[in-house]
């Protein structure tokens, strides 16, 4: 099930003159700074009301954020979708033919699972599905 837009994440060279750019300029508040070492980025959660920017910085030359930024330049990285059963959504959107980069959801920023969805399904954007992980009792 979607439930909508989690947030947008914008590929940067550097963390630190983007965290001022967003809260400085901007007024999105800085809710943290994260590792993910699975996907070799920095990410610097950005908020402004249910507002979401995630910045992110590439971790290691490895990083995929460092071969988009060299390709690319800043800018705009991928749309997250929030959902609720995201095997589901994978598996469904799998059998309709849409190329998946993760065919399993892994670890992301804020304890959250995620997998990608390739572009080329998805009219050019890379999408990201999120979903929070259930409270452990």
């Amino acid at each position: 099930m979607l439930h909508g837009i989690n947030h947008v994440a914008i590929a940067v060279q550097e963390l630190a003159p983007a965290i001022a750019t967003w809260r400085d300029l901007l007024g999105f508040e800085l809710h943290g700074i994260e590792h993910v070492p699975d996907q070799r980025v920095r990410v610097a959660i950005m908020r402004k009301g249910d507002h979401c920017v995630e910045l992110l910085e590439p971790a290691s030359p490895e990083s995929p954020i460092t071969g988009f930024l060299a390709k690319r330049g800043p800018g705009l990285h991928h749309v997250c979708l929030e959902v609720e059963g995201i095997a589901d959504m994978l598996a469904r959107l799998k059998a309709a033919g849409v190329p998946l980069i993760d065919q399993a959801a892994r670890p992301g920023a804020e304890g959250r699972m995620v997998a990608f969805v390739h572009p080329k399904g998805t009219g050019g954007v890379l999408i990201e599905l999120s979903e929070r992980e259930p409270q452990k009792p």
